[in-house]
């Protein structure tokens, strides 16, 4: 009978500067998702704006998307001299919103926003998010 050599394998220790590293990089990793959750996902503000909707229009190169203008009463002025409606531009990502905007296109809406700090192309190009239409009238003309 042969004799069998059994080799004992011990699990190589890993050096102290590589633990540390690992954690610098998990630590790295896990700060960098909070900052882009906190930059393109965190909801800033949120409200309603009330005013004419102008238009409702799905454009886009690679994704498309809803955007949309609504005026609002008054004005303003960017430039001394010159006279401006005030403008709600702002993007659906929900169809049923977008097709009930486009097809009641130049009514007066009361429409509820969300604000995020930065846009992603697959939500729009506007950093107000409508997520639900609060009230409807039409324009008397």
């Amino acid at each position: 009978m042969e004799d069998s050599k059994y080799v004992s394998v011990q699990p190589k220790k890993k050096s102290g500067v590589g633990k540390f590293f690992a954690w610098v990089a998990v630590i790295i990793l896990f700060i960098g998702g909070i900052l882009v959750w906190w930059k393109y996902f965190y909801v800033f503000g949120e409200g309603v704006k009330s005013g004419e909707l102008n238009y409702v229009v799905k454009k886009g190169n690679l994704f498309k998307t809803y955007e949309g203008k609504l005026i609002q009463s008054g004005l303003r002025s960017k430039t001394v001299g010159s006279v401006q409606s005030y403008e709600f531009e702002f993007s659906v990502t929900d169809d049923s919103i977008a097709n009930y905007l486009m097809n009641n296109s130049g009514n007066y809406f009361d429409l509820h926003y969300k604000e995020y700090k930065a846009t992603i192309p697959w939500r729009g190009y506007s950093v107000f998010i409508v997520d639900k239409i609060v009230g409807t009238k039409p324009v008397a003309r």
